[in-house]
């Protein structure tokens, strides 16, 4: 059986990300690495809900021991209108790693389940890590079936965040101001 490793977000766009592609006929692995999560608190609250769902769909967790928040900034300061793709190529570059080193055969990222989410890049990054990196990264249009992974966390009670992640898209949420 094939297996692939899932760059996680969140546990609610996780739920139905690990059910689809153990239904496809791989083995899935979880991996939570998002030092665009901010503050770290909020970083903390969903990685916790995180690790509670991964109990209870029974998905081994690899958490990254970096939170990197320093390389985030790096990246994505000077290129606000870019930031996503620089928070997608940190991110997808660290699950591949992780997924070769593991014994993984594909990478994937929960964030193609969000309607929020800019598909094409991430595909676009996905495709090119996985050409420098050796590995498949495996893109499915999940989008449709947001609202199946909220109906399946909702009764466990985990945390639900409120924004992306970053203290941009949280500005973005809660400011009233134009951008």
């Amino acid at each position: 059986m094939s297996k692939v490793l899932i760059h996680i977000c969140c546990a609610h766009c996780a739920a139905y990300t690990v059910e689809h592609w153990r239904h496809e006929g791989y083995e899935a692995g979880g991996f939570w690495y998002n030092p665009n999560i901010h503050p770290f608190t909020e970083h903390r609250q969903r990685l916790e809900s995180m690790q509670s769902l991964a109990q209870q769909i029974d998905l081994p967790l690899t958490v990254a021991a970096d939170y990197d928040i320093i390389e985030y900034f790096r990246r994505v300061a000077g290129h606000e209108s870019e930031r996503c793709r620089y928070c997608f190529e940190l991110r997808l570059s660290k699950t591949a790693e992780a997924a070769r080193l593991q014994g993984f055969d594909a990478f994937t990222t929960t964030l193609l389940i969000s309607p929020q989410q800019q598909h094409e890049t991430i595909k676009e990054v996905g495709n090119k890590i996985a050409l420098e990196q050796g590995i498949t990264f495996l893109y499915a249009d999940l989008r449709k079936r947001y609202s199946d992974s909220r109906h399946i966390t909702k009764p466990m009670d985990l945390y639900r965040q409120q924004y992306c992640g970053c203290v941009y898209s949280e500005w973005e949420r809660y400011s009233n101001t134009n951008h």
